[in-house]
């Protein structure tokens, strides 16, 4: 076990399930993706735990609420984070999580509904 790893709880939302624990070595967010037993799911919700020891709190483990999804293929850089689609399409939600309204399922490639961005 790495000095900066922590624990983690995996929590599938819905149906709610624990999944496991695991340790990492970085602090998952929505939107980012992370695979558990050949498995890879979205993270939908990040919940810290800390613990108080002489001198203040520190974080002691991470729970992590997620759902089954595909990795995205299609990813674009916006201010600095990675958004799901392409991010000239008008219709982009410009989301960690959300492709666009009109398509959420993807691909932004050959979809009937891109539309460039003025």
């Amino acid at each position: 076990m790495k000095a900066d790893s922590l624990m983690t709880e995996v929590i599938l939302t819905h149906p709610h399930q624990f999944l496991g624990k695991i340790q990492l070595d970085w602090r998952p967010q929505p939107g980012n993706y992370i695979e558990l037993a050949g498995q890879t799911y979205a993270v939908l919700e990040s919940h810290h735990h800390y613990r108080y020891q002489i001198g203040g709190y520190c974080l002691n483990k991470i729970s992590l609420y997620v759902q089954i999804a595909q990795p995205p293929t299609e990813k674009s850089l916006l201010d600095g984070c990675w958004i799901v689609g392409d991010i000239n399409c008008r219709f982009n939600a410009n989301s960690e999580i959300l492709r666009c309204a009109v398509n959420p399922e993807g691909p932004c490639q050959n979809c009937r509904f891109f539309d460039i961005k003025n």
